[in-house]
């Protein structure tokens, strides 16, 4: 399976901690070797880096840290292949326009003999993620000509996420510069940091961070990831069928739905 990185801030912020984490899993302390990917809004602009290589070992993502690009909203994911060749076209997470907006979507499971009906949106890759994003985007386009706010398309998104959850893993993060979703089918976890900050140590790495010394008393930075990150600080567990949606590092809503 693979591994999911999300970040909502309400401060440009860097995640150049927990992105040093979760490289380590991609082929040194984690068997994801597949491919890697982190995007980074700026506004309405993506600046999205990928790299088809194992992230322990890629020039790519040691560049991604050696510069700390500061954002409100961040994406990453990195790969464990099970549908699809290895390579760049396959490298989540994936982006499409939709409403004059980019849309960016990581997946980690795997979907059984998923095969959805050909819509505007057409995967690139040859993976079972990409098909989900586009069909997600295909019906969300279908249901609303015209952009609408997220509360108005909340139910279609959830409903989706819940329908590809029966047809097997479903654990995703999909944002498009204003929020961040995220829907939780077996494995997903939170923490969110707030004054007082103190001091955070990495799992796969010998890193530590005093968030004390690098942020200011009115920050609120959430980070999700499938499994936690640091060893010394408390995750929250995300519930199978549990989703949220983040604005500015805040949980402005959140639900769980039973399996269809």
């Amino acid at each position: 399976m693979c591994e999911l990185l999300g970040m909502s801030a309400n401060v440009p912020t860097d995640i150049v901690f927990s992105f040093t984490g979760l490289m380590q899993r991609g082929g040194r302390t984690g068997p994801h070797r597949d491919g890697w990917g982190i995007a980074f809004y700026e506004g309405r602009g993506v600046r999205l880096f990928q790299d088809p290589a194992a992230s322990a070992d890629s020039e790519v993502a040691r560049l991604v840290q050696r510069y700390p690009i500061k954002s409100e909203l961040v994406i990453g994911h990195i790969r464990q292949a099970n549908v699809g060749r290895i390579c760049l076209a396959n490298t989540h997470p994936f982006v499409r326009e939709l409403w004059g907006r980019n849309w960016c979507f990581a997946h980690n499971g795997q979907l059984a003999d998923f095969q959805p009906p050909a819509g505007f949106y057409r995967p690139v890759g040859d993976t079972d993620s990409e098909r989900a994003f586009c069909d997600l985007l295909n019906r969300l386009r279908e249901a609303f000509p015209e952009p609408v706010d997220v509360w108005t398309l909340l139910p279609t998104l959830v409903g989706a996420c819940n329908e590809y959850r029966s047809k097997g893993v479903f654990n995703c993060l999909l944002g498009n510069g204003d929020w961040l979703f995220s829907f939780c089918s077996t494995k997903l976890a939170q923490i969110t940091r707030r004054a007082p900050f103190g001091p955070a140590r990495l799992k796969d790495a010998d890193l530590t961070v005093d968030f004390q010394a690098e942020t200011t008393p009115n920050d609120v930075v959430t980070v999700l990831a499938t499994e936690p990150l640091t060893a010394n600080e408390t995750w929250l567990a995300h519930r199978p069928g549990e989703w949220t949606l983040w604005r500015l590092g805040e949980c402005v809503s959140r639900g769980e739905v039973a399996p269809v």
